[in-house]
């Protein structure tokens, strides 16, 4: 194998030493695929999870990292991940590269149909929710409250839809930039320059191409 990689691992404090697949045998998997080749493990990414939470800052933390450093992110199952639907849609909007050690065939299709599948696994879900529920209803189970005075927005506009979406690129572009430079201060990058040799040396791209300076880097600090 060559190139940059990032390790994405998800554990569970309850759950790891049942599961047969802890921490220790996720890096042991990704680290033998891996043998044998001229490439880097940029960073090793760890999620622990309590099994309620759906959001995964960690996995958004991989992603960033494989954004700004070019780089490709390997898990070791990736059936363990393929009904998550948070995951999977994260893993798409990203569009990042990836490598699942025991799937490596899987690819960004592979990903789409693990999508539907998890999107219809989670329609199911609602319909059979829904139904028990109406099942108690229809018992005389008293459900909900009062939901009187809610009013419906508008839906947005095209235009102001599209502005959005940029809107939110951009900003969690700064984010990205904003990270490695916190990154290249806490290496002890003090000055402008310094900060913009580090950009450029973790192949973060300029706002416009090309390389940063230091007044680049002095108009993001400002911003």
């Amino acid at each position: 194998m060559n190139g940059k990689y990032v390790a994405y691992y998800r554990v569970s404090t309850a759950k790891q030493g049942a599961s047969g697949l802890g921490l220790e045998a996720q890096q042991e998997s990704v680290r033998s695929y891996l043998n044998g080749g001229d490439w880097s493990l940029v960073s090793e990414v760890i999620e622990v999870e309590s099994g309620k939470r759906n959001d995964r800052p960690k996995l958004a933390e991989a992603l960033r990292l494989c954004r700004t450093r070019k780089a490709t992110l390997i898990i070791a199952k990736l059936d363990r991940l393929a009904r998550n639907l948070n995951f999977i849609s994260n893993l798409m909007e990203a569009k990042a590269d990836f490598i699942a050690v025991d799937f490596p065939q899987a690819n960004r299709l592979t990903v789409h149909i693990l999508a539907a599948v998890a999107e219809h696994e989670a329609m199911m879900i609602s319909a059979r929710t829904k139904a028990a529920l109406q099942a108690a209803k229809a018992r005389g189970v008293k459900l909900g409250g009062d939901r009187a005075g809610i009013i419906a927005s508008q839906s947005p506009k095209g235009i102001a839809a599209s502005a959005a979406i940029r809107a939110a690129r951009s900003q969690k572009h700064a984010a990205d930039i904003m990270a490695t430079i916190r990154e290249a201060q806490a290496n002890g990058s003090t000055s402008l320059r310094q900060i913009a040799n580090y950009l450029n040396t973790h192949s973060e791209s300029a706002p416009r191409g090309g390389s940063w300076s230091a007044v680049q880097v002095s108009r993001v600090l400002a911003h």
